[in-house]
């Protein structure tokens, strides 16, 4: 044989073996195998179909279809949506009208239901299905699978060491494969050497998380499409049913059976709120509670504290505290002298010490100085701690009510409710009425102390506004469905990819052969799915529990008969000189 022959052949032969270290390698993980070709004939409509699928089932694509569904949520936050906030909507079209038409094409104002967003999110879908599905069988197939044998050269493995002992190779091997399986590998004897793998846990985490990103997209859409949500506004005193009419407003995903609704009811006993007195964060809150007494139909009724974050659940369904604020409680008289409204009215905070706006609204019973018909509208502006007259605007100084005061006004007149249209109960339209006017010819105003009245111009009637002031809460309603599901998600990818980023699945061979001089030599080498520092750590460590089984043999004293035999001559040293 030539020389060219005998190098040709072991160009082979290594390529051979680095081919087979390389598939050694690539077992250690189970992503799918991307075809490529170069050349050869055109698809057809099946090769397409195929070459499509490979694209949409890969984790690239995968990965950039979640960019562009949280790419995709971000007009949702921050447009408002009509599944939210209607009213917002109306706003925002009013305040920009040359963008509305473009945001309505695109749909931002209905992201979450919008036709693109829904694309993305079944491309979401099938991409992580079609990923998960063979990967999982592969991972399957590996773990009923064995390690493979040791590579012909352990030497160019990433890890790797040696050493020469006195016991037997099948004493090695025994040991080696008692140490493997005591240290959780997965090892078994194999063509003359011990292989064992162990990290199995780094492709299962990886797995999971896949799997809980599916399972957090379902529980997505159950929450969009069943959740029911709606807001009520309940005075000190009052209570709430959970029926479809006693909500103040009410949104729905689009199967959702109102009949789906929890029975039960809650009435709001007292509110506590306390603040910050003094300091640099004087008026900070520092306490909100709701104590309510709740029960279910043929149940006993029950006592509860909402605190903000610290929902009451009832039946399945949370009931949130969001906000709160004061319901001053006013008497108004007609012109008779006869009591035509006695109530609490809720006022809406417009700043963080409470100063608060609102109507008070009489549309029944009332009759002005000629003894006629009439509705009477009174707008209303409360601060719970009043400055007093002439120390500034009438605005609240505090939060808590050191100091209260009630500002109203006095109109007259029809207040069109009667109409059929929904309106504001916090807003007056004051197309159909008439202002009461004061000396000066302006509307009438007067601020009045707890205990104080208003008469009203004309022997009109007159307004009182009563020493107690009560307190009102508004609280979220929620049934969301999804909400387990979604938690179940996250912590199971969470803990997913926390097995993926920090589990190294890594093979360890052993292979223990006879020398030409009758010493075992032994080889331990390791491959890890990709470099670590750890694994050279932990190839010493089982190294060194299996030397002290087969420790290094002695070296061989020299022989000191064939060094007398064979002396340096003198006359060659002196030639070499």
């Amino acid at each position: 044989m030539s020389k060219t022959d005998t190098t040709s052949a072991a160009n082979r032969a290594a390529d051979a073996e680095a081919a087979a270290e390389a598939e050694a390698g690539a077992q250690l993980s189970t992503a799918p195998q991307e075809e490529t070709s170069s050349g050869g004939p055109s698809l057809g409509p099946v090769g397409w179909v195929r070459w499509f699928w490979r694209q949409l089932t890969s984790m690239r694509v995968a990965l950039i279809l979640l960019f562009l569904l949280s790419l995709g949520a971000i007009p949702g936050s921050l447009i408002p949506q009509n599944g939210v906030d209607e009213l917002k909507v109306q706003d925002f079209k009013a305040a920009n009208p040359g963008l509305t038409p473009l945001y309505e094409k695109l749909q931002l104002f209905d992201v979450y239901s919008s036709v693109w967003f829904s694309a993305i999110y079944i491309l979401l879908f099938v991409s992580l299905i079609g990923c998960i599905v063979p990967r999982t069988w592969q991972f399957v197939g590996q773990l009923r699978g064995r390690p493979p044998g040791a590579p012909k050269r352990l030497t160019r493995l990433p890890a790797y060491t040696s050493w020469r002992t006195e016991a037997s190779p099948e004493q090695v091997d025994e040991a080696a494969l008692r140490l493997l399986k005591g240290r959780r590998y997965r090892a078994h004897a194999v063509k003359g050497s011990v292989a064992g793998e162990k990290g199995y846990l780094r492709e299962a985490g990886n797995l999971l998380f896949h799997i809980a990103l599916i399972v957090m997209l379902v529980a997505f859409a159950t929450g969009q499409l069943f959740k029911s949500e709606g807001g009520k506004l309940v005075v000190e005193g009052d209570g709430f049913s959970n029926t479809l009419p006693l909500y103040d407003d009410f949104r729905s995903g689009s199967l959702f059976d109102t009949d789906e609704l929890a029975p039960f009811s809650f009435t709001l006993d007292q509110f506590t709120g306390t603040y910050e007195p003094s300091g640099p964060q004087r008026g900070t809150p520092r306490t909100f509670e709701a104590d309510v007494s709740y029960s279910v139909p043929g149940g006993p009724d029950k006592k509860g504290k909402i605190k903000v974050n610290e929902p009451l659940v009832v039946e399945g369904t949370k009931v949130y505290l969001i906000s709160h604020g004061y319901a001053p409680v006013v008497t108004v008289r007609d012109a008779r002298g006869k009591a035509v409204f006695k109530g609490a009215v809720p006022l809406l905070p417009v700043d963080n010490n409470i100063t608060s706006t609102g109507v008070i609204k009489v549309m029944d019973g009332y009759r002005n100085a000629k003894g006629e018909k009439e509705q009477l509208g009174l707008p209303a502006f409360f601060v719970p701690t009043y400055a007093g007259k002439g120390n500034g605007q009438m605005f609240s100084q505090f939060p808590a009510l050191a100091a209260p005061a009630l500002n109203l006004g006095a109109y007259h007149g029809d207040l069109r409710v009667d109409g059929g249209l929904p309106q504001n109960v916090y807003q007056l339209d004051r197309s159909k009425l008439k202002p009461f006017k004061d000396e000066n010819g302006d509307v009438f105003k007067q601020t009045l102390a707890p205990g104080e009245t208003m008469k009203l111009p004309g022997g009109a009637g007159s307004v009182t506004f009563e020493k107690e002031i009560k307190e009102w809460a508004s609280f979220q309603i929620s049934q969301q469905p999804g909400n387990g599901l979604a938690l179940a998600g996250a912590i199971a990818a969470i803990a997913g990819l926390a097995g993926s980023l920090f589990i190294q699945r890594r093979r360890v061979w052993v292979r223990a052969t006879t020398g030409e001089d009758g010493v075992t030599v032994v080889e331990m080498a390791g491959l890890g799915r990709s470099e670590s520092a750890q694994l050279p750590e932990e190839l010493a460590g089982l190294a060194a529990r299996l030397h002290a089984v087969a420790p290094t043999a002695p070296e061989p004293e020299p022989d000191s008969a064939a060094s007398a035999a064979d002396p340096a001559d003198p006359a060659d040293e002196g030639a070499e000189k």
